[in-house]
């Protein structure tokens, strides 16, 4: 992010005729919101703050205490390229603050200030880079979203079998325009599924960056007569959607996960976080695959993972220890999924990897045979336990995990617990077309 002043601001907006600013947060559940102003009101928004109804907000607060305040991050400042240069429309992220002043504790933005803010006591920074996965739908003659992609590509594959190539194309120029840094895009390996690759940031632009690839990556589609979901598992009987995140530390300015002289070449603390993030991510589950649909993409035969292990050489465990060494030294997540609230999913897993390091946790041996392939008495004999089946269970799980629940603090804790528990009835009592289609005639 650029470091802009208030005056700045103000200056590019004259300058380049911006018209309307959003002001962007986000909600517990991982939705983007925002009001917007006009470009008259910049001035006192940037001294000020803007007040909203927090009440409006599913997880924030009550009828009764709903007065709350937006604050803009000025470094967020970016004007959207998809919009039109006459009238622009420019964009500031914003933290939820009390009319007190005091941080907003159930703004996911503040949890993950204050787990950096943690980590920073210990020496630590904290990197993530994601890798966002999505499928370009077709519409119908009204606008509205099908199930058809017409695109029959596979992994890698281009032109012209790729036809949700130009939308790629429109995608990553906006991003750099935007100042993103964009390392690789390509199709995916099931028909109508994307990836775009951008440079890893600090945790806290980097779940920002997730917010606003999620935005774009919308907004462009449309443009183009398609839709774009981030759905888990969107279709039967294909791969579903991931994103997976690379993380790493930094202490005194190198990277703490890489020692040539240890094993895989790597340090105590990248075990330790490893065996961190394991002891944890049942409770952590909830967060980074959140909803009823993301337990469908996590079975075996889609090369997302089900078992919890990791490894420094296939992709069929939870946590895999890419190939590059020295700085780029990294630790990937293979089980979240591009729904998760990226503020909270990062939160919880720095501090628990940070829990790994301070209590000195040792990883489990790696696994480097492909789990899908063992036997349920070798996964046994490995020690081998499985990632929560269900929403339910991971909501469950989450309950369960002190340090998770602390991290979250009570208020959203008791929230997205309940949220999520609503989400669950809801579906565990939908009579759906699976059972239409199969027991309608036969009963």
């Amino acid at each position: 992010m650029a470091a802009y002043s208030k005056a700045d601001i103000i200056e590019i907006c004259k300058k380049e005729d911006v018209r309307f600013i959003r002001l962007q947060f986000t909600d517990i559940l991982g939705h983007l919101k925002n009001v917007s102003v006009p470009v008259s009101q910049l001035a006192k928004v940037l001294e000020e703050g803007c007040g909203f109804d927090g009440s409006s907000i599913e997880g924030f607060v009550r009828i009764q205490e709903s007065d709350q305040l937006l604050r803009p991050d000025l470094g967020s400042f970016v004007i959207f390229p998809w919009q039109p240069s006459r009238g622009a429309v420019a964009r500031l992220i914003c933290d939820v603050y009390n009319p007190d002043g005091a941080p907003f504790e159930g703004d996911p933005r503040y949890r993950l200030r204050k787990a950096i803010a943690r980590a920073a006591k210990l020496g630590y920074s904290f990197n993530a880079g994601p890798e966002c996965e999505f499928f370009l739908f077709h519409t119908d003659e009204n606008g509205n979203p099908t199930v058809y992609t017409q695109d029959s590509a596979g992994y890698f594959d281009l032109g012209p079998i790729d036809h949700g190539e130009s939308v790629r194309r429109d995608i990553c120029m906006a991003l750099e325009e935007m100042g993103y840094e964009v390392e690789a895009s390509h199709h995916e390996c099931a028909a109508g599924q994307h990836e775009i690759d951008f440079k890893y940031a600090d945790a806290l632009h980097s779940a920002d960056n997730i917010m606003t690839f999620k935005l774009a990556v919308k907004t462009l589609a449309q443009a183009n007569g398609l839709h774009a979901t981030f759905m888990p598992k969107p279709v039967y009987g294909i791969a579903g959607s991931g994103m997976h995140v690379n993380m790493s530390l930094i202490k005194d300015g190198k990277n703490a996960f890489e020692d040539a002289s240890g094993p895989l070449g790597l340090s105590r603390e990248a075990y330790s976080f490893i065996a961190g993030i394991m002891a944890h991510i049942k409770g952590i589950a909830a967060l980074t695959n959140p909803l009823v649909n993301s337990y469908k993409r996590l079975v075996p035969g889609y090369e997302a993972p089900c078992y919890i292990a990791w490894s420094a050489c296939n992709r069929s465990p939870l946590i895999r220890v890419p190939s590059a060494r020295g700085s780029a030294t990294r630790v990937e997540l293979r089980c979240p999924d591009p729904c998760a609230n990226p503020y909270l999913a990062l939160a919880a897993l720095l501090e628990a990897g940070l829990d790994g390091i301070q209590k000195g946790l040792e990883a489990p041996p790696s696994v480097d045979a492909n789990i899908y392939e063992l036997t349920k008495s070798e996964r046994k004999a490995l020690g081998l336990e499985s990632m929560p089946a269900s929403l339910y269970e991971a909501v469950k799980e989450l309950r369960r995990d002190e340090l998770i629940k602390e991290v979250l603090g009570p208020h959203i804790t008791e929230r997205y617990c309940a949220a999520k528990l609503r989400e669950w009835d809801d579906y565990r009592t939908a009579v759906t077309d699976w059972e239409i289609n199969r027991y309608f005639s036969e009963c």
